[in-house]
C-alpha cells in the first residue's frame, strides 16, 4: 500500500483530499504544518511520497519539508502543490513536482501510481 504524508495548511482541503486518497487505497498521515511534517518524518520513514503545499503559516515552507525529504529521505518522493505560479517562489529541489491548485484529485493518484 502507498503511504502519503499530506501537508495542508486548510484543514477542509486536508480532510478532503486524505478521505479520497483513502478511498483510493492510498494510507496517508496528515500534517498542518511544515514543522509538523518534519517531526512526523524524524519519527517515521516509511512513507512513499510527501506531498505539501508551498505556502504554509509560520516559517517553514513546503519548499523547506522537500529540501529536508530530499535530503534525508533521498527514497521518498516529493510533489508541491500551490495556487500561485511556480515563478513566484525559489527553485524546488531536484526530483520535486509541482501540481498548481485547483488540481483534480484524478491528477494527483495519477502521480502517485507513476
Amino acid at each position: 500500500m502507498t503511504r502519503v504524508l499530506l501537508v495542508e495548511d486548510e484543514a477542509d482541503l486536508l480532510s478532503l483530499v486524505s478521505e479520497t486518497l483513502d478511498a483510493h487505497g492510498i494510507a496517508v498521515t496528515e500534517a498542518q504544518t511544515g514543522v509538523q511534517a518534519i517531526e512526523i518524518l524524524n519519527h517515521d520513514d516509511s512513507f512513499d511520497f510527501v506531498i505539501s503545499d508551498i505556502a504554509m503559516p509560520g516559517n517553514v515552507s513546503g519548499i523547506d519539508v522537500a529540501h529536508e525529504v530530499v535530503e534525508s529521505h533521498p527514497n521518498v518522493r516529493v510533489i508541491l502543490t500551490s495556487g500561485h505560479p511556480l515563478s513566484h517562489f525559489s527553485p524546488l529541489p531536484g526530483n520535486t513536482l509541482f501540481l498548481p491548485k485547483p488540481y483534480r484529485i484524478k491528477q494527483l493518484v495519477e502521480l502517485l501510481q507513476t
